[in-house]
This record gives C-alpha cells, sequence and structure tokens, in this order.
C-alpha cells in the first residue's frame, strides 16, 4: 500500500526545486496533493505535470491562507516549505552591518510569517480529526551563523523553534498533530545556478561550493523528499518536535584524520 494513501497534503512553494521534489513524492506515494506557489504560471503548469490541484498562494499574506482554508478546510500533512533567501533579485547586502531594515523584514515576512501562518492554517485544518504532521523546511543556516545571510539564518532558526512551540502545544492539547523541521544544507536547486553557471568550469564550481562537507557533493531534492515521506507517514506517529539535518555530514564536523 502506499505510505500516503488516503491523506490530502499541502506544499508551499511546490511549482520547482524542494517543494516540487515533495510534491512528487508525495503524490507518487498516493497522497491527495495540493500544490500552492506564488508564481502561478510555473505552479499550474508543474500541477498539471503531476496530475495534482493547484492553488496560488503568497504564503506572507494572510488573506491567501484564509482563502486557502476556505478551499482546502481539511488536511492531513502540511509541508511549509516555500521561502526566500533575500538574493533572489541579484547582490544585496545581507550582512549583521550593513542590511536595510526593509530587507530584513522582507525575508522575515515570508520566511517565518509565511510558516507561523501555515502553521495556524494547519492546525485548524487538522484538529477536527486530532491528527496530522507538519512539516517545516528550515535550513542548515538556521543552526549555524551566516555573516552574509543574516535575515535568512536568522528566519531559519526562529522556524526551527517555534516548531517546537507548535509540538508542544499540539501535544498539550490532546491531539496527535506532530509538527517536525528539516534542515537541508546544499541541495543541487535551481537557487544556485548563478553561481554555477554553465560554463567549462561548472564542475569545478561545484566542487569548491561543497569542499567543506564531508560527502564532497550536493544533496538532491528528492533526499529531502524522501524524509518529508516519512514524516508525513504513520510511519513516524512517536515523532514530534525533532529536527533532520540532510547535510552530507557538515554539521558532524571534520572528516580530516588526526595529523
Amino acid at each position: 500500500m502506499p505510505r500516503l494513501q488516503n491523506k490530502t497534503c499541502v506544499v508551499t512553494g511546490a511549482a520547482r526545486g524542494i517543494g516540487h521534489a515533495i510534491a512528487r513524492r508525495f503524490h507518487a506515494e498516493g497522497a491527495t496533493v495540493i500544490l500552492t506557489d506564488r508564481d502561478t504560471d510555473t505552479g499550474r503548469a508543474a500541477a498539471d505535470a503531476l496530475g495534482c490541484r493547484f492553488e496560488p498562494l503568497d504564503v506572507a499574506e494572510e488573506a491567501d491562507w484564509t482563502r486557502l482554508a476556505d478551499t482546502v478546510p481539511l488536511v492531513d500533512v502540511m509541508v511549509n516549505n516555500a521561502g526566500i533567501t533575500g538574493f533572489e533579485e541579484g547582490p544585496v547586502a545581507h550582512d549583521p552591518e550593513h542590511a536595510t531594515l526593509a530587507d530584513w523584514r522582507a525575508v522575515h515576512r515570508v520566511n517565518l510569517d509565511g510558516t507561523f501562518l501555515g502553521c495556524r492554517y494547519a492546525i485548524g485544518a487538522m484538529k477536527a480529526k486530532g491528527s496530522g504532521s507538519i512539516i517545516n523546511i528550515s535550513s542548515r543556516s538556521g543552526l549555524v551563523g551566516i555573516p552574509a545571510a543574516a535575515a535568512y539564518a536568522s528566519s531559519k532558526a526562529a522556524i526551527r523553534n517555534h516548531s517546537k512551540t507548535v509540538a508542544l502545544y499540539c501535544a498539550q492539547q490532546g491531539w496527535t498533530i506532530r509538527c517536525n523541521t528539516i534542515h537541508p544544507a546544499a541541495i543541487l536547486t535551481p537557487i544556485w545556478e548563478p553561481m554555477l553557471g554553465d560554463g567549462p568550469d561548472r564542475a569545478a564550481r561545484m566542487a569548491a561550493l561543497v569542499a567543506d562537507t564531508p560527502l564532497k557533493r550536493f544533496g538532491e531534492p528528492d533526499e529531502v523528499a524522501a524524509i518529508a515521506v516519512m514524516l508525513a507517514s504513520d510511519e513516524a506517529t512517536y515523532v514530534t518536535g525533532a529536527e533532520f539535518n540532510i547535510d552530507g555530514g557538515l554539521l558532524a564536523g571534520s572528516a580530516a584524520s588526526p595529523g
């Protein structure tokens, strides 16, 4: 039997990258998937290709979540994946000294406010049944400092902590609504393409970017999706408030042998 059969799953930011990989794996595991994104054209095309439903959603807009609650009132699995780095429009200062308040707030509005609203929606859509799985996509950057991406690191760290709060709150209410976080590091998604390029030095650039990773490679979106499937399934009914690092061993320490 497919692992997610008879489950309704909402995935945000699912038009591409990690979100799309999760939506694809959920669909393959028998779930009814609602793919959401603020990029309506790409999102709708992605949903059509998978054979699932599309709903436009800007996670930073509370009115969009209200509309989603009306159109999708009951869910079993909520994946809060949508997020931005702050560099989508090109280079901009995001270090603690030079970042503007507007740029800081823009990243938090999508990443943190969007996750808060997604968790709030999920609780409302799951509490009638009293069970469900909320999966929040944080980052390796939420566990360590990132000098050149202060807002991104801060927002992802806050997602990690808020997820634990959600897990405890739901348990306190007597619900088996679980909330966990996934912390990917360097996963090969379109966000890396501007840095990698398509020239003859692409392989060298890739190697340099993962030189400090013990496994010496990028992760793949499907490797993140595999953990999401497990957390969404009934195999993980005793897992809540936990975090899962997908980083090729980066946070384990150095793979070098003592001199």
